[in-house]
Parts: structure tokens; sequence; C-alpha cells
């Protein structure tokens, strides 16, 4: 069925239904995203905005994720269901053949400094140097028919295409504007399947970055058993997905593999993280990362900290690595590459 979003305002013990209402203009939409893509879910750099492909169309905006695959973000306007779903598949068929020359070409029209400066300072961290491996596509839309619905869920669920639409609905009450946000389909799911589709299989392990700096520190996370992250949303964000029981494989960049272990609690704000053997504030302890405790207060800004019960680790200096050894600038992601795989459970015992 259609996709419909209800909103109530709270009232005591009263509910009152708040009306959605047609945005005036969709075009406050398109500045939104482009303003700040955070408000789709996902954190994108933009590189583009109504592009022109080759084929003739315009591509509403083009970003890119923090790992270099590009995603095509079209907004419905106008346009019937099914040919916005058709579209964005021609889309899709050009920015598939899009290389890092082109990609720079593209971006200079709005990224002054290049999107290789514009990716670190965006994400912290270089652009890979093989980029748009992979792309997805999201329909944005305030409502679509069942048929479209369908083609959608069809294209994702059965083929493992990275497709998915994400719904705002608009509402306005006592002179206030408010808008909501939807997805059609899971997007950690529907990425995962388009995933599996060229990837190996997930080997159960989780990678995760050390990133030792001023705000942590890999012999405080030996010492107190836990790995950090944080100083902003999209460092923090992803270590929050570690589940209790978990197996992690902790990476220092440019040194090696240096930690396994067990997640034994859910992600907490490092204010709120307790030293087990000592019972007291993590924050109270003799901490090797100077600045551990910078925007303790701030649930955005904070170092977040996930207990973690070491089954083996190593010293920086004695860290694990080979030539062609799986790494990643993201903070959390699946481990799969088979070779570091069986790398990794030789050298820390892993089973």
């Amino acid at each position: 069925m259609p996709f419909l979003m209800n909103l109530w305002k709270v009232s005591g013990k009263n509910l009152t239904s708040i009306p959605a209402t047609k945005l005036n203009e969709e075009k406050r939409l398109e500045q939104w995203i482009m303003e700040d893509p955070l408000i789709i879910g996902q954190d994108l750099l933009l590189v583009g905005h109504q592009i022109r492909t080759t084929y003739g169309g315009f591509i509403d905006i083009l970003a890119m994720d923090s790992i270099g695959n590009l995603v095509i973000i079209e907004l419905k306007r106008d346009k019937t269901p099914r040919e916005v779903v058709a579209q964005i598949l021609d889309y899709a068929s050009w920015v598939r053949t899009l290389g890092i020359t082109e990609l720079q070409s593209i971006s200079s029209k709005r990224l002054q400094n290049g999107l290789e400066d514009a990716f670190f300072q965006h994400f912290g961290v270089t652009i890979p140097e093989s980029v748009n491996a992979s792309h997805s596509m999201i329909i944005v839309a305030s409502e679509m028919d069942d048929s479209s619905q369908r083609i959608v869920e069809y294209l994702a669920e059965e083929h493992g295409i990275n497709i998915n639409t994400v719904f705002f609905s608009f509402f306005q009450s006592d002179n206030q504007e408010l808008l909501g946000r939807a997805w059609l389909l899971n997007p950690s799911v529907v990425q995962e399947r388009s995933r599996s589709k060229t990837q190996a299989p997930w080997s159960g392990y989780w990678f995760v970055n050390v990133g030792e700096g001023i705000h942590r520190n890999w012999e405080d996370n030996m010492r107190y058993g836990f790995l950090s992250a944080g100083q902003g949303v999209r460092y923090s964000r992803p270590l929050q997905q570690l589940s209790i029981g978990d197996k992690v494989f902790a990476y220092m960049k440019g040194i090696g593999y240096v930690g396994h272990g067990e997640v034994a609690d859910n992600a907490v704000m490092i204010k709120d993280f307790i030293d087990t053997a000592s019972s007291k504030s993590l924050l109270s302890m003799p901490l090797k990362a100077p600045k551990a405790n910078e925007n303790r207060d701030n649930p955005e800004l904070s170092e977040w900290a996930v207990r973690i019960k070491w089954l083996k680790t190593y010293p920086r200096a004695e860290a694990k690595s080979f030539k062609g050894v799986f790494a990643n600038q993201n903070i959390v992601c699946k481990l799969r590459h088979e070779e570091t795989i069986a790398f990794l459970k030789k050298e820390f015992g892993a089973t």
C-alpha cells in the first residue's frame, strides 16, 4: 500500500493529530539535502548538482560515501512514479562508467579545492585509490504508488540492486513547519544484500579502526578494555552498531592489527564508561590520550566507548600485517577479505 506518515502533538495525556500538507516548493527539500545530506540519514560528500549525463538527462544530486562509492539522489518532483524509477536506473547505467578523472571534472563546479581535498576534509581520511567500485540509488519522494514500490522492492530484494526510497512528509502546526523521514526498506539491509552479490560472504568478524590520536590511545584500549571513536557523529555512530557478543579485530592505520576481542557491552558516551577493575569512571583513570574527555557532555561530539573483552592483543610495535592485508578508512565495517581472515585467525588464535 502507498506510504503514509502520521504525526501527533502530545499535550499531557492528550494527542492531537497534525495533518500532513503538501510541501509548497519541492526545491526547498532539494536545497535542504544539498545543505545537509544527513537529513536522509547518510553521511555523504556532495559531488555535484543537476549533472548532465551523456544520455541527455540531469541527475538531481550526485554524492560519494566514505569508501568512495557513488550515490545517485533523484527527487520525484512532478514525474510519474514509474518514470522516476526508470530514470534513476538510466542514470545509474551512466554513473557506473565514471572514473576519478570524470568525477574530478564533475566536482570542480562545486568543490573549489578539488575532490581529493574535499573528501579528506569531510571524512577525515584520504580518498581510496579505487573510487566508484559500486553505486547506490535513492529516490526522494513524499508518496509513491503501489506499483512503483513493488518495483523498488523487487529490484532490491530479488536482484540485490542497491536502490531505495526515502519518504519525506511535511507538516504544519501552530505556525511551525515540521519534516518527517522514513525509508521504504532498511538501508543497511539493502546495502548488505547488494554487497553480498559481489563480495565474499561475511566472516562474522568486525573490523574496527583504533584511530589513535589525542582523543584515543591503544595503550588505554588494552589496559581498560574498550575501543572508542568520536568528535563527530560520522565517527561515533558506526561504533554504536556493535552488539554484545560481536567479535572484533582492532586495526591501527598504516601499522597493522593489534587486538582481537569480543564486545561485552553496548557503546556509551565516554563519561559514562566505568572501568571494571576499579569501578571508577574511565575519565578518572590515568589515560594516555590527553583529550579523551573533550566534548564529554555533547552526545554528537563526545568520544563513545564500547567495552571489549580482549582475547589477544599486541603492542603497536608488534602489530600484525602483510602486503595486501585488508585495511579500510571506515570506523567499523564487516571483515570479508579471506586472506586477511586466515592470517588473523593464525596470529590471534581466533576461532
